[in-house]
């Protein structure tokens, strides 16, 4: 993610971005300018993952031989063509701040990356103005809109990216799947946790989470934004190039999403930013709670029960829910899975039509995001 100072990069367009749209917050109000510094630290410590992967689509198709698509092919159209498709690799983080603002409220979570979650920051904002009303639904009502703002910019960032008109129009598709697809996993999301595991079989809380992986985050994490960089480099959304792209980003992106349930019960809080065992408190239903409920014995299927969900959940009750994930075997499993689905994405690479260069950042990638202690 490093390679041509692209992380770096891609804060730097965050960071102009935000001060545009804080001056344009500015004459509005001066009562919004809690907003643009709640999103800056918000936005500051994200791992860019889907604008790497979203850029490096782009390479792979040859997007930095293109120039600008206009028949520019001399360094200036080059570098012009590349500084479009960081700031368009760029509104991926601003669709991410938008899905996790949501998700920290619907999950009640006190803390993003280290930090209180957005809706936790306003009711702070509101208990230390001395305001009138809840607290708690001033801050419900925040994070529901900057989830809503920061999916109004990145539309805004990436139709104005800079790149020719026709390369964003075929693309747009695949954007616009992504945004649908995303929201639809999260609701289905919510729905697993509402029926929790009394409502369904083990084997439909399964079926069911895996759908969730697949949607809420699989996609969304590589696939879309490796196909979304591709159709920006080449101005086609669907095609050889494509399928060979989603052979190698949905077996990734669901390791990657398997190893994120993996840190959300056994995770150290120093590392992901959240407190131990939060996944369980909210009822997750992930893959990894799935197949331990699905092969526990019924005195481990009772503790899984009654401590799922339970926000009051103490220490001693995450390590109860840990010992029955480990003990029917449920991790060992998820473990064997990541690997196995890592060496599917890593085979289909080597036989994916790409740059030499994108095939080898890819691979490190790989790494990275299945491999990650936070």
């Amino acid at each position: 993610m490093d390679r041509y100072d692209l992380r770096a990069r891609v804060s730097a367009v965050l960071t102009a971005f935000l001060d545009s749209q804080e001056v344009l917050l500015a004459e509005v109000s001066a009562d919004l300018a809690p907003v643009v510094a709640a999103l800056r630290e918000f936005l500051d410590g994200g791992k860019r993952m889907r604008p790497a992967f979203c850029y490096w689509g782009w390479r792979a198709a040859g997007g930095v031989e293109g120039g600008t698509g206009g028949g520019a092919d001399d360094d200036t159209g080059i570098e012009a063509a590349e500084a479009a498709a960081v700031r368009a690799a760029a509104a991926l983080e601003l669709l991410q701040a938008s899905a996790l603002i949501h998700d920290d409220y619907i999950d009640g979570s006190d803390t993003r990356r280290g930090a209180p979650a957005i809706h936790r920051r306003f009711e702070r904002l509101h208990r230390d103005g001395g305001w009138e009303g809840e607290p708690e639904r001033f801050g419900a009502a925040a994070a529901v809109l900057l989830g809503d703002i920061t999916l109004t910019w990145c539309d805004e960032l990436f139709t104005r990216c800079g790149l020719e008109a026709l390369r964003i129009q075929a693309a747009r598709p695949v954007f616009d799947l992504m945004r649908s697809e995303v929201m639809a996993g999260q609701y289905l999301d919510v729905l697993a946790q509402a029926r929790g595991l009394s409502v369904s079989t083990p084997q439909e809380t399964l079926a069911r989470a895996r759908t969730v992986l697949r949607y809420k985050s699989a996609k969304y994490t590589i696939e879309r934004p490796l196909q979304l960089g591709a159709a920006l480099a080449t101005g086609i959304a669907d095609g050889p190039l494509t399928a060979a792209l989603s052979r190698y980003g949905l077996p990734l992106g669901e390791a990657f999403q398997l190893r994120d349930d993996v840190l959300g019960v056994f995770g150290d809080p120093a590392a992901t930013g959240k407190p131990a065992g939060d996944d369980l408190r909210e009822g997750k239903q992930t893959v990894l709670v799935a197949l331990a409920a699905q092969q526990a014995t019924e005195t481990q299927a009772k503790a899984l029960r009654s401590g799922l969900g339970d926000a009051r959940l103490d220490e001693a009750g995450v390590e109860t829910l840990r010992s029955v994930i480990a003990e029917t075997g449920a991790l060992a499993e998820v473990e064997a899975r990541i690997s196995e689905l890592t060496q599917t994405a890593l085979a289909a690479l080597d036989a994916a039509p790409i740059t030499a260069e994108a095939r080898e950042v890819l691979g490190e990638l790989a790494v990275a995001a299945t491999a990650r202690h936070g």
